[in-house]
């Protein structure tokens, strides 16, 4: 199904060409919450997100699957808004009829979170540091509230209240949608039967949040960035590029990324100017200026706090608010992964009764992409589990 592939991702960003004509077609809703209540006590108002949904809902409202998406990614899971897009939604190949998330059973939905990275891309509705502020007629900028995991878990509760949905079969998600599903499994225990982190963890140590910090710092180092009021002036572009440059590399094994890059070996440049750049560099941030093009500099910096600032149940002591899950759960971390490893899925199962929890790991050398690229080789294994 997968026929070409380049990354261009913050955390989990990509393109393919697609041989599938089966995908659905799905059009973007939005939703709309007139004054909405950070966990840190500060009001938005309003908050718009988009959502998408997938197959039909039954008459009871018991066959939902909630999917939460990654750091770079949108609600668009599965699916195409036309059919001849190019390109469908991330998980298109567990999503749909006779698929893993099957449905012709499942009603499954997808919400844009709050601050969703990609702005300009139009087929995301999303609320954040670019949005225009209606106090002041200007966009938010830096004076928007730093948001959390818990946050977004939060504004998506608030959508399915509005449709009567109280109950989930299961709440899927990747990475920093993996974050989102464990939040919901925690804070609303008795709403969600069955819970399936993809590379994904139920904490971020400090070793994590440095890493990600890593990602910020480009764009708060560019002169164009002016403390996050630039929208008058454009986009702090070489930041930008140079944090999802970052991104794509930490999403990468080191074998997929040797093989898509040039080899430094064939550089003649850098032996003899000390200013001369690496041809992989080069490649990266090539890439990364196109992704760019789609996003927001401060919405980049509002997703890394949030991802930072993880733990299940946002509180002092993860592993207590695990044992507060009653969902079956499996976790379902990448082999390779470079970011969010899989011991950090091995002690976030850990903490979880052992009765209560299953564990297998996505095959590959995607490194953390194989969460995303290479989900059908555990295509069998969400299927079982959702039964």
């Amino acid at each position: 199904m997968l026929k070409t592939f380049f990354v261009t991702l913050t955390l989990l960003l990509f393109s393919w060409q697609l041989s599938a004509t089966d995908s659905l077609l799905v059009t973007k809703q939005a939703f709309e919450i007139a004054e909405f209540r950070t966990q840190n006590g500060q009001a938005i108002s309003p908050v718009r997100v988009g959502w998408e949904a997938y197959g039909t809902l039954n008459a009871d409202k018991s066959n939902v699957i909630l999917i939460t998406h990654f750091f770079s990614g949108t609600s668009h899971a599965a699916g195409k808004y036309q059919p001849d897009d190019a390109i469908a939604g991330y998980w298109d190949a567990i999503i749909g009829p006779g698929k893993a998330i099957d449905t012709n059973k499942f009603y499954v939905i997808s919400v844009d979170t709050l601050v969703n990275a990609n702005v300009y891309d139009p087929n995301v509705i999303t609320t954040g540091p670019a949005t225009i502020n209606p106090a002041t007629g200007k966009p938010w900028g830096l004076r928007f509230p730093v948001v959390t995991i818990a946050d977004f878990v939060e504004v998506q509760r608030q959508l399915l209240d509005s449709l009567g949905i109280d109950k989930l079969h299961a709440v899927i998600g990747a990475s920093m949608g993996s974050f989102q599903a464990i939040e919901w499994a925690v804070r609303y225990p008795d709403r969600v039967q069955r819970l399936i982190p993809v590379i994904g963890s139920a904490y971020l140590d400090a070793w994590a949040a440095v890493r990600l910090e890593r990602w910020a710092y480009p764009i708060k180092q560019d002169p164009a960035w002016r403390n996050g009021d630039y929208y008058d002036h454009g986009q702090p572009l070489q930041g930008l590029k140079t944090a999802v440059a970052y991104i794509t590399q930490d999403a990468l094994y080191p074998t997929a990324f040797n093989a898509r890059f040039g080899s430094p070996t064939a550089d003649k440049a850098p032996h003899n100017d000390i200013l001369a750049p690496f041809t992989a560099w080069q490649q990266l941030l090539a890439q990364a200026e196109q992704r760019a093009r789609l996003q927001d500099a401060n919405h980049i910096l509002y997703l890394v706090r949030a991802s930072q600032l993880f733990r299940a149940g946002m509180g002092d002591n993860w592993q207590e608010a695990l044992s507060r899950v009653k969902a079956k759960t499996l976790f379902l971390p990448a082999s390779g992964d470079q970011l969010l490893l899989p011991a950090m899925s091995q002690q976030s199962a850990a903490a979880m009764p052992e009765s209560q929890v299953s564990y297998a790991e996505i095959p590959g050398d995607w490194g953390h992409l194989d969460g995303v690229v290479n989900i059908s080789a555990v295509a069998d294994k969400i299927a079982a589990f959702l039964q």
